[in-house]
C-alpha cells in the first residue's frame, strides 16, 4: 500500500491530487474533532482532575478548557497561511501534524491536579491549537493547488464536510473515550497524528511557487493583539460580575472588546502602509471572496452556538427524562446528535460537485435559507420532545450546512488568485472559526436573559413546594443563571451539592429523593430552557437569512484566471485583485 502511495505521490501523476485530499481531510478531521471532543467530555475531565465544575473558581478554567482552543486557532490562522504563503504550504502543514500531536501527547500525560493540573491542559490544548490552525489554514490551499477548477468544489466540499462533520463527530468520540478516561479524549489523536506526519511528509508536495517575503511582524502581532483581546472579552462577558449574571458590564470587559476593536482598526490602517503586509486588503475588492467569507461568519455564528444548546437540551433535559443517568449522558448526547452529521455527509459532496458546474451562489444561498427553516421547526418541539421529529430536523440541519459549505468555501478559493491562496485559505478559517466564540456569546448571553426571567421562580417554587427552608430557596433561586446553564450543559444535577447533606437530611425522606432524582431537575429547567432556546432560535433564523443574502451577492460562477490584474465573473461585474 504504501509503495503503492509512494508511486502516485509524484506532484504530476494525476493520481497525485486524490492522495491530497485524502491526507488533508485526515488533517481537518483530526483538528475540528478535536476543538468538539472536550465538550462532551467535560465532566469526566473535571472529575478527573479533581476540580468541581459547579463551584465559583472552576468557573474561569472551564472557559478556558472550552474556549482556548477555539480562539488561539482563530487568532493564528490567518499568520500561518500567510507564511505558507511564503515558505511552503506542504512544509507548514506538515509542521501542523508535529505540533498538534505533541500538545495531544502532553494533554493526554497530564500529571497534576486541581487548579495546576487545569492550567496544564488548558496550555496544551493551545500548544494543540497552534498545530490545527496550521492544518486549517494551509489544507484548502494544498487542494485548491492540487485539483483544477472544474473540480475544486468537490475537493473543498469532502474536505470541508471533514471539518464540519468533525465538529460533530467529535461529540460522539468525546462521549464515548470518556466512558474509559478522560486521558483517552486527547491520546486517542496521538496515532492518528503520527500516521498524518509519516504520510504528509512522504506523500505531499509543493505544487506552487514560493512567494517570498519579509514577515510583517507588525501587522502579525497587531492583528493576534486586537482579535485576541476581542474574543476574550467576549468570552468573560458570559461570566458572572459582581451581583449581575453577566459580565458585559465588568469593566475589563469593556476594556478588552474595546481595546480589541480598536487595534484590529489599527492593523486596517497599518496593512495599508507596508509593502509586503501580512494580508493583501485588496483581496476584498474582489465580491466574491467578500461576499463569501461575510457567509462563512454569519453561517458560523448561527450553528456554533447553538450546538452548544442542543447538548444541554439532551444532556440536562431530554436524556434524563428518558431514563438516562446523567454519567451516561454525554455518549448518548453524541449518539442522538448523528442525524446531523448524516447530512453533512450527504449534502456536502454532491453540492461541491454541482458547485462546480453552476457557480456556489445557489447552492450557498439555499443551503442558509433551509437552515434558518430547520430552525424555525426546532422552535415548534415540545421541551420533552419526540425524538423522531428532532432527528428529523436535525438531518435536514445538517443537509442544509453541507449544502452551504462546500459551495461557499470552493466559491472563496477559486475567488484569489494563487499566490495569495494560503492566507485567502487562513482568512476563510478565521472568519469561521471566529464565528464560534462570537456565537457562544451571543448565545449564552440571549439564553440567560431568557433564563433569568423564569429560571428564579421557577426553582424557588419548586424548592419550598418539597420543604426546603423558604430563605434558603430564595437563595438559591437568585444563583446567577448560568450556574444552572453550565450544570445542564455538565449533565450535573446540582440541587443535590447546593442544598448539601444536612440540608437533605432534615427533609422528608421522599422530598430529598425527588430533588435529587434524575428527572426532578430537568423538569425544573426546562420551561425556562426552552424559553431561553426561542429566544436563541430567533436570532440564529435572522443570521441564517442575512448570510443567505450575503451569498446571494457574490455574483455568478467565478473563477480568478490566476495572476491576472482584472476577470469577469458570469453576470459580468468586474473585480480586482
Amino acid at each position: 500500500m504504501l509503495k503503492r502511495i509512494l508511486k502516485h505521490a509524484d506532484k504530476q501523476s494525476p493520481h497525485y491530487k486524490w492522495i491530497a485530499l485524502s491526507n488533508t481531510t485526515l488533517g481537518i478531521l483530526m483538528a475540528s474533532l478535536n476543538a468538539t471532543s472536550l465538550i462532551i467530555a467535560l465532566p469526566v475531565i473535571f472529575r478527573g482532575i479533581k476540580i468541581n465544575p459547579l463551584s465559583a473558581s472552576s468557573f474561569s478554567y472551564l472557559l478556558w478548557i472550552l474556549m482556548g482552543y477555539m480562539l488561539v486557532t482563530a487568532v493564528l490562522v490567518v499568520s500561518l497561511g500567510r507564511l505558507g504563503d511564503m515558505f511552503g504550504r506542504v512544509k507548514m502543514y506538515n509542521l501542523g501534524f508535529v505540533i498538534f500531536s505533541i500538545g495531544a501527547l502532553l494533554a493526554g500525560l497530564s500529571w497534576s491536579h486541581g487548579s495546576l493540573g487545569a492550567l496544564e491542559l488548558i496550555i496544551f490544548r493551545m500548544v494543540q491549537a497552534i498545530g490545527g490552525a496550521l492544518l486549517m489554514a494551509n489544507s484548502a490551499a494544498i487542494l485548491t493547488d492540487a485539483f483544477p477548477h472544474n473540480q475544486r468544489g468537490m475537493a473543498l466540499g469532502i474536505n470541508q464536510i471533514a471539518a464540519l462533520a468533525g465538529s460533530f463527530f467529535g461529540i460522539l468520540v468525546g462521549g464515548f473515550l470518556a466512558q474509559f478516561s478522560w486521558r483517552w479524549v486527547f491520546l486517542f489523536n496521538v496515532p492518528v497524528g503520527i500516521i498524518g506526519i509519516i504520510w504528509s511528509y512522504l506523500a505531499l508536495k509543493e505544487i506552487d511557487v514560493f512567494h517570498p517575503a519579509k514577515i510583517d511582524w507588525i501587522g502579525n502581532l497587531t492583528f493576534a493583539a486586537g482579535l485576541a483581546m476581542l474574543l476574550i472579552g467576549i468570552t468573560y462577558g458570559i461570566k458572572p460580575y459582581g451581583g449581575s449574571d453577566m459580565g458585559w458590564n465588568n469593566p475589563l470587559v469593556i476594556s478588552l472588546i474595546a481595546g480589541g476593536l480598536i487595534v484590529l482598526a489599527l492593523f486596517v490602517l497599518l496593512e495599508r502602509k507596508v509593502s509586503q503586509p501580512m494580508f493583501n486588503l485588496n483581496m476584498f475588492r474582489i465580491r466574491a471572496f467578500t461576499a463569501g467569507n461575510i457567509a462563512g461568519l454569519l453561517a458560523a455564528m448561527g450553528r456554533g452556538g447553538l450546538q452548544f444548546m442542543l447538548i444541554m437540551w439532551l444532556q440536562g433535559i431530554w436524556l434524563p427524562l428518558h431514563g438516562y443517568a446523567f454519567a451516561d449522558t454525554p455518549l448518548w448526547a453524541g449518539i442522538y446528535m448523528l442525524p446531523t452529521t448524516l447530512g453533512f455527509l450527504i449534502a456536502g459532496p454532491l453540492s461541491g460537485y454541482l458547485s462546480d458546474k453552476y457557480g456556489a451562489r445557489p447552492f450557498a444561498t439555499g443551503g442558509m435559507v433551509i437552515a434558518a427553516g430547520s430552525f424555525a421547526l426546532m422552535m415548534l418541539l415540545p421541551v420533552n420532545f419526540p425524538y423522531y421529529l428532532f432527528a428529523l430536523i436535525l438531518l435536514l440541519n445538517g443537509l442544509s450546512f453541507g449544502m452551504f459549505s462546500s459551495p461557499n468555501t470552493a466559491g472563496i478559493m477559486n475567488s484569489v488568485p494563487a499566490r495569495f491562496r494560503g492566507v485567502a485559505s487562513g482568512m476563510r478559517a478565521t472568519f469561521m472559526n471566529v464565528g464560534m466564540p462570537l456565537s457562544i456569546g451571543i448565545f449564552f448571553t440571549l439564553m440567560i436573559i431568557g433564563l433569568t426571567s423564569s429560571v428564579p421562580g421557577s426553582i424557588y417554587h419548586g424548592l419550598t413546594a418539597n420543604g426546603v427552608h423558604v430563605q434558603l430557596a430564595a437563595h438559591l433561586s437568585h444563583l446567577p443563571a448560568i450556574s444552572y446553564l453550565f450544570a445542564a450543559f455538565l449533565g450535573y444535577n446540582p440541587l443535590k451539592t447546593l442544598l448539601g447533606s444536612n440540608v437533605l437530611n432534615s427533609l422528608k425522606p421522599a422530598a430529598a429523593a425527588k430533588l435529587t432524582s434524575k428527572e426532578y431537575f430537568p423538569k425544573l429547567i426546562g420551561a425556562p430552557f426552552k424559553h431561553g432556546l426561542t429566544v436563541v432560535l430567533i436570532f440564529a433564523i435572522v443570521t441564517c437569512l442575512i448570510a443567505a443574502y450575503a451569498s446571494w451577492l457574490r455574483g455568478g460562477k467565478y473563477i480568478n484566471d490566476d495572476d491576472t490584474q482584472s476577470v469577469k465573473s458570469k453576470d459580468g461585474v468586474a473585480t480586482t485583485a
